[in-house]
């Protein structure tokens, strides 16, 4: 199942076709498949033989209301009858096949947080009824977003077994297909499923791995040991192999990666090699020649599980995700750090116009909108205790069965920098602070975000860049800042809390990027004295945190500086030391506090 020899690409797109062979042998027990692909030829293929194999699907809109998505009362049958007639959910209906969610990257939260719960439960409560019903199915996830995107759900990706990315597979490639799974052989595969044999060594090989790979969920061991066993079974056999653990090791446990493993393969390899050890046998060697092959004998068993731990690191390696110790390196979480829902800004309620949120129960008044079906669906039940003459067709409804319409609406963002231009490396700071903020520019289209760039020397803060998105005027401003002086950082984070309160009023969510080493000696008043400057800017500093705004402190010292980490607890906000700040690294711990806003 693993060729040797091929492209990364090539690879790729045989494991998709690899992991839909075994969803179909198991699909509720390897969770799903999340795959990452744009929309295109590729994925198009991809999904066609889907559409051939052995599984049922069905489609679930990320616009699915609970009631669809759930299970609830047919209004009309309900109306019609007098009595409460259950309508069932699409998780219901897809029971034993296989949910399909287009454009998972930005599936609302709720509706991913039901499906997880359905997938760990095995069934679902219908809404408007005390009613049950079994809902046992796999997922198949499909991610459109880019590299510097939110991407789907943590909560969900995390039941899916199977992660895939085709987003480097050319169209040429993907018309090279595996021959399809028949009927027979599908079949002789879940029978020889039933009676698969593991061993301990596997299992602990898998665990092992998992570790190394700082993998901190018992899920992924447990599906990469199912698909092994599936993966026998497709091959005819009642056993699990090496060359099956190879590759659920890869597919599973390889791109759930939080950190390398170089450093744990070290200290494995030091203790082994001890020399001292080595010159005391031969001494007692003459006198004891006979019990030399007894521990040659207890020793042989070692040498296999270590092998085997070996083999499937390496097989991991092959899929690590891209750049894993770069994000490492900034404190980000795991590859899915990007895990986030949205697109843009910060959600909030709305009672007129946005996204339609379920509705609740309320009265049409304070400018809220009566929700007519939801109404209904609350009085219907109640008819036959309500109406004298049940056959009229009239509809009582009461006051308690109103229900409003909400609207959730996403407010744009602006990322505030506050730069420190003292000092002798003042012009390296600005260098990589303007590669970041165009970076950051370039991204901003997409999400509706906009740049605010305030810079504090000498004496006092300006700001060179009102909030905007034009990636000219961020370069205009940049580039005409000079270095040098004192650091005013009380004046910095006073005219960034001016610009977040504005920002607020006029329906943005601010966010602070703060570079600075946190060595204020500069006063609020302009004076100098480092006492002064200090308290200043723990006064100021408390009062961001009173906002509530987020805000991130990225130390600029050639060490880590107790002043600047002071300073951002004082804040509440996120501290990275960075003595060499990159703009790349820069953008991408900044991407994490947007996510975080969005999720908020």
């Amino acid at each position: 199942m693993n060729t040797p020899g091929l492209s990364q690409a090539d690879q790729a797109w045989q494991d998709a076709q690899l992991a839909l062979m075994a969803l179909q042998v198991d699909p509720v027990r390897l969770g799903g498949i999340w795959l990452r692909a744009a929309h295109g030829p590729v994925r198009d293929n991809w999904l066609q033989l889907l559409k051939a194999s052995s599984l049922k699907t069905f489609r679930v809109p990320g616009q699915v209301d609970d009631e669809r998505l759930l299970g609830g009362m047919d209004l009309a049958a309900t109306l019609q009858t007098g009595q409460v007639v259950h309508q069932p959910g699409l998780l219901a209906q897809a029971h034993g096949g296989v949910i399909v969610l287009p454009m998972a990257e930005r599936l609302p939260s709720k509706v991913s947080a039901h499906i997880a719960q359905a997938q760990d439960k095995g069934q679902v409560h219908a809404t408007h009824a005390h009613i049950t019903s079994p809902a046992q199915f796999s997922v198949i996830a499909l991610d459109e977003s880019e590299e510097d995107e939110a991407c789907a759900a943590q909560g969900l990706t995390e039941r899916l077994g199977l992660w895939l990315d085709l987003r480097d597979v050319s169209m040429a490639q993907s018309n090279n297909t595996l021959e399809a799974l028949g009927q027979s052989e599908l079949q002789e595969a879940i029978a020889l499923l039933q009676q698969m044999q593991t061993s301990h060594e596997q299992v602990e090989a898998l665990c092992q791995t998992a570790l190394a790979l700082g993998v901190d969920s018992l899920r992924p061991p447990l599906m990469a040991l199912r698909l092994a066993c599936v993966c026998a079974a497709l091959e005819g056999r009642d056993a699990v192999e090496q060359s099956d653990l190879q590759l659920a090791a890869r597919l599973v446990l390889g791109p759930r990666a939080t950190r390398m493993p170089a450093q744990a393969q070290d200290e494995e390899q030091e203790p082994p090699p001890p020399e001292e050890p080595e010159e005391q046998p031969p001494e007692q060697e003459p006198e004891s020649d006979p019990p030399e092959p007894p521990p040659e004998d207890e020793q042989e068993p070692e040498p296999p599980q270590e092998a085997l731990e070996d083999v499937l690191l390496a097989a991991a390696l092959a899929s690590l995700p891209p750049k894993l110790l770069d994000r490492l390196l900034m404190g980000k979480a795991s590859t899915k750090a990007a895990h986030g829902l949205g697109n843009s800004g910060q959600a909030k309620t709305s009672k007129l116009r946005g996204r339609p949120l379920t509705p609740r129960p309320g009265k049409p008044s304070a400018g809220a909108r009566l929700h007519v079906l939801a109404t209904l669906v609350n009085a219907a039940p109640k008819q036959r205790l309500r109406q004298n003459n049940p056959g009229s067709g009239r509809v009582v409804i009461r006051s308690d069965d109103f229900h409003v319409q909400r609207y959730a609406q996403q407010t744009p963002s602006c990322l505030i920098f506050a730069l420190d231009a003292s000092g002798s490396a003042a012009q390296h700071r600005l260098a990589e602070a303007k590669g970041a903020v165009e970076l950051l520019l370039e991204q901003s289209y997409a999400r509706r975000d906009s740049v605010c760039v305030i810079g504090f020397r000498l004496a006092t803060a300006q700001v060179l860049l009102p909030p905007t998105r034009s990636l000219v005027r961020a370069k205009r401003a940049l580039g005409g800042l000079p270095g040098g002086g004192g650091t005013p950082l009380a004046s910095g984070i006073q005219a960034a809390l001016l610009q977040a309160q504005m920002l607020h009023r006029a329906g943005s969510t601010p966010m602070l990027v703060i570079l600075s080493d946190g060595r204020a000696n500069v006063s609020l008043a302009g004076t100098g004295g480092r006492a002064q400057a200090r308290e200043d800017a723990q006064t100021l500093a408390q009062h961001w945190r009173l906002t509530g705004y987020p805000s991130l402190w990225i130390d600029t010292a050639p060490q880590p500086e107790p002043q600047a980490q002071n300073l951002a607890n004082l804040m509440g906000a996120n501290y990275f030391p960075m003595p060499y700040v990159q703009a790349q690294r820069m953008a991408s711990v900044v991407q994490d506090l947007s996510a975080q806003v969005r999720r908020a």
